[in-house]
């Protein structure tokens, strides 16, 4: 991975980190559903506006298609699990089982993309893992994990997010324009979220303080327009699995952030965490390019085995 891709995951994953956190400090003042419409539909009128200045061609035919059905999976149905999962449990809670993601991301990868996962990516997933466990004193007595029935409904929204991902990719690979691409999903998306509760929402955001439109438009610009497009741009260069890797950096800033903003106290296992993690990062994003090589270069026509005109 180049380093200015990696340096532009992380400072995604810092904001991606801080979602939760909004989710909470908005949801007295918005449903469920009513934040998933407004973040992503306030995201899809950036777009409009910005359509005839995005680059790159407009995705047609079967790749229309595709990018339409990317919003019914994630800006939909897998944005609604997630919002959900997170108001029934907690934010801790879900900076936990954020440690799934990157697992889930990469084994689709693996399944459908035929992404191989190296011993050394392998290696840094488990310390990530121990890492997040560690950052998050799970093995502490007062630990308390909230329903299973909550953890299971956050962490299906995962597979809606690596199917996001596993559909785009072969798209920006062959040259549509990803951002052109991820506008048409948030425009699908946001016209199905409008008539689930389009009239609900419009209703209460008559409403809403003045923080929580701060915080929804952070996460329609940021969170959404930016970030989804960093996303992309980065994995159209590299495996999937790499990319995932940088998740597990959410739970150290989602720690730097509740105790910045929230105050809430430190320990050893934030430490011992974060440095778990580093290592899982530095040991991942360190394998040799041959754990995914890449694709075999087309035969040439004249049968030469150079590849180069004789």
């Amino acid at each position: 991975m180049k380093a200015s891709h990696l340096i532009l995951l992380l400072a995604m994953n810092f904001c991606w980190a801080a979602i939760y956190a909004a989710y909470k400090v908005i949801g007295p003042a918005l449903e469920t559903g009513g934040i998933v419409t407004l973040r992503f539909g306030l995201a899809a009128v950036i777009f409009l506006f910005l359509w005839p200045w995005l680059p790159g061609p407009t995705p047609k035919g079967k790749d229309f298609v595709i990018s339409c059905a990317m919003g019914l999976v994630l800006f939909v149905i897998g944005q609604r699990l997630q919002v959900y999962g997170n108001y029934l449990g907690t934010a801790g809670n879900s900076s936990v089982l954020m440690a799934l993601e990157p697992l889930v991301t990469s084994v689709i990868a693996a399944m459908f993309l035929r992404e191989r996962i190296g011993p050394r990516r392998a290696a840094g997933f488990g310390m990530g893992l121990l890492g997040v466990g560690l950052l998050h004193g799970v093995y502490r007595s007062d630990f308390q994990w909230t329903s299973m029935a909550s953890s299971l409904i956050f962490v299906s929204s995962f597979i809606c997010e690596a199917a996001y991902t596993v559909m785009g990719k072969p798209l920006v690979v062959r040259g549509v324009s990803l951002m052109r691409m991820l506008a048409l999903g948030l425009f699908s998306g946001t016209l199905i979220n409008l008539l689930i509760d389009g009239r609900t929402t419009l209703s209460a955001a008559t409403h809403l303080p003045g923080k929580a439109w701060v915080l929804l438009f952070a996460l329609a610009i940021i969170c959404t327009v930016i970030g989804y497009s960093v996303w992309f741009i980065v994995i159209r260069e590299c495996p999937v699995n790499v990319a995932a890797l940088t998740v597990f950096a959410q739970a150290v800033f989602g720690v730097i952030i509740a105790a910045v903003c929230l105050q809430e106290p430190l320990h050893w296992g934030h430490l011992t965490g974060s440095i778990a993690i580093a290592l899982g990062l530095a040991l991942g994003l360190s394998g040799p390019a041959g754990e995914n090589p890449p694709p075999p270069s087309p035969a040439p026509a004249n049968g030469s085995a150079s590849g180069r005109p004789e």
